[in-house]
């Protein structure tokens, strides 16, 4: 078959085709005006429904009339033990706010941050107890240029084995380890000396200790360890009886300012006194100074009390001294001078043997120079 063939039969059968279709259609319209009621009503119910819904409607009259009619199922009672509407009504609302404020309260713990871990209290902490010390722990001190630290406490007294208080007077802040110290010193150290002088210590005279500046209070200095709250300056300490013992009074005992001195310098790693520079004239500065070599400072020397009356006069001359004018005028005499004749003074005898000697001496005028003066000016011109 060739091409034209083959073109006019695809031509042919497209044609046939729509044919067909269009008599299906016809017939469809054909059977659709047949059903449709003659009735308004009828017709705008035919309308909603489907519109196959009528095509036989009009043979089946009766079983349409029985369909109307039908009794419609109610539902089952409802149970006794069933919870009420209202009371369902009545839970929602209670509920949906519980939910509501849980649902909050979760978003704010998603946004708060999660708190920090409580810090630990030191080996220092635990060991300096009441039965120890009086000193409650302060929060971390955190200045300017380094200033302050960590592991603070407030010493306010230190408790004796016999469970008697040496107050702190003012309390003093310092670090754990600091306070350690000193209340070691007290107990130890300080307690028994006051025993031995017949009282009991009762109080500690604090002059300085935390202060957040620079050595000897120099501005621009290094940071002092009173800066660190690891040093404290001490001035003396009181006795139950009110006697004040100065660590610094040259009237107290020279063995007593020693013994102090040597139990400071043995627990402290500086110990600055006396001597030391005119900063430390009035008291005694203790701190524990971490150097390299586990390097000691301890500079206090313990002076002697000072005379009560100063000499108002010179002391007595001795028997022995030559004469005063005698002494004077040794470096003038002559050899033959040298020995006086038996009987009579040196210095009578040298007048007597030289009568003029002061008169030409004084009557002598001094001799010119001119002459020479000018050969050396004549001598430099040339």
């Amino acid at each position: 078959m060739n091409f034209t063939a083959r073109k006019a039969s695809r031509k042919w059968a497209n044609g046939a085709f729509g044919r067909i279709g269009a008599a299906m259609v016809t017939a469809a319209a054909g059977a659709l005006l047949v059903g449709m009621p003659a009735d308004p009503a009828l017709a705008a119910k035919a309308s909603r429904a489907a519109p196959w819904d009528g095509l036989f409607s009009h043979l089946e009259p009766r079983a349409r009339a029985k369909s109307r009619h039908a009794v419609v199922p109610l539902p089952k009672p409802r149970p006794d033990e069933a919870p009420s509407a209202e009371r369902d009504e009545e839970t929602d609302k209670d509920q949906a706010p519980l939910e509501t404020d849980k649902t909050k309260d979760k978003a704010k713990e998603q946004a708060a941050p999660a708190p920090q871990p409580t810090p630990q209290p030191s080996a220092c902490r635990l060991a300096l107890t009441d039965d120890i010390a009086i000193a409650p722990s302060i929060p971390d001190i955190r200045g300017a240029n380094g200033c302050g630290g960590e592991d603070l406490v407030r010493l306010e007294a230190v408790v004796l084995p016999d469970k008697r208080r040496v107050s702190v007077k003012p309390a003093a802040i310092l670090r754990c380890t600091m306070a350690s110290a000193i209340a070691g010193w007290i107990r130890s150290d300080i307690a028994p000396l006051a025993q031995r002088l017949g009282g009991a210590v009762a109080e500690l005279d604090n002059f300085d200790s935390f202060e957040c500046r620079g050595r000897n209070r120099i501005v621009g200095a290094k940071l002092s360890e009173h800066g660190r709250a690891n040093a404290l300056d001490v001035r003396g300490f009181k006795l139950a009886d009110g006697t004040l013992i100065s660590l610094t009074d040259r009237t107290v005992p020279r063995q007593l300012r020693e013994t102090v001195l040597h139990s400071v310098c043995a627990r402290f790693s500086t110990v600055l006194g006396p001597s030391s520079d005119w900063y430390h004239e009035d008291h005694i500065h203790l701190d524990l100074m971490e150097r390299r070599g586990n390097y000691r400072i301890c500079q206090w020397d313990v002076l002697d009390p000072l005379p009560q009356k100063a000499p108002l006069l010179p002391a007595e001359r001795p028997e022995e001294a030559p004469p005063r004018e005698v002494a004077a005028k040794a470096d003038h005499a002559k050899p033959e001078d040298a020995k006086p004749s038996a009987g009579k003074p040196e210095a009578e005898k040298s007048d007597a043997e030289n009568p003029d000697a002061e008169k030409s001496e004084q009557t002598e005028p001094p001799r010119e120079e001119k002459p020479a003066k000018k050969k050396r000016r004549q001598s430099r011109r040339s």
